[in-house]
């Protein structure tokens, strides 16, 4: 079936967590447990997964995941003191069934699907606070529809987390890799790229501070190796 898209210093953040709820909020950014749940919510699998956080780009840039046991890996971008990004590896669903059987995973979603749910966190957490005005700001972002890429090197490129397109819509970017474990191209891969999938996220703080003023659009991201994975 052809897809529609395509550890040196550390925190040795290692952990097995039990699936997130799907009506749960998004954890803290620098939590291991943020890139846990979006491995549930990317692969809609309920298969234990062990999440190891670097605050070491080069680290990062090297680690692939594996399906057996589900290992998977994490790093934050920063803004000053303020986490902007969290990129995550994780498996994909048709990897995790192929291994662990046809029930531990669902549906196949993808990065853009993630940062939805979080521009709707973003949007009730600004109408919580009082902000209505902010929250309608929110909520009228554009989640642009990216396609994921085929390669790592295009994955770590420079790229704007948002910007302004020429009709003033503020647009949000979810890059992202992915490798559907079911094309027949699957078998001429190292086992080490089979079944990957990707994502650059923004978080929820990043798009609140887009739609109070606190942050402009146009904010310029990469996986290079000087990247600031750590509050500056």
């Amino acid at each position: 079936m052809i897809s529609r898209h395509r550890l040196a210093r550390l925190v040795p953040v290692i952990v097995a967590l039990l699936p997130v709820a799907a009506n749960a909020a998004l954890p803290a950014p620098g939590s291991p447990a943020y890139c846990v749940a979006v491995q549930e919510m990317l692969a809609g699998t309920k298969v234990e997964a062990g999440n190891t956080v670097f605050t070491d780009m080069t680290a990062f840039r090297k680690s692939k995941p594996s399906v057996q046991p589900l290992r998977i890996y994490q790093v934050v971008t920063y803004a000053g003191r303020e986490p902007i990004m969290v990129s995550c590896k994780v498996k994909t669903a048709a990897h995790l069934r192929a291994v662990h059987g046809p029930t531990a995973a669902g549906q196949q979603r993808y990065c853009p699907d993630v940062t939805r749910r979080t521009q709707a966190e973003a949007v009730a957490a600004l109408r919580q606070s009082g902000q209505a005005a902010a929250a309608g700001r929110a909520a009228a972002f554009v989640i642009d529809a990216d396609e994921p890429y085929w390669t790592g090197r295009s994955f770590l490129e420079e790229f704007q987390l948002s910007y302004r397109s020429d009709d003033g819509a503020i647009h949000i970017r979810s890059p992202g890799l992915y490798q559907d474990y079911d094309s027949w191209i699957t078998s001429l891969l190292p086992e080490r790229l089979q079944g990957q999938s990707y994502c650059h996220l923004a978080t929820t703080g990043y798009i609140e501070a887009l739609a109070t003023g606190a942050m402009a659009p146009g904010t310029t991201v990469s996986g290079a190796e000087d990247a600031p994975v750590t509050p500056r």
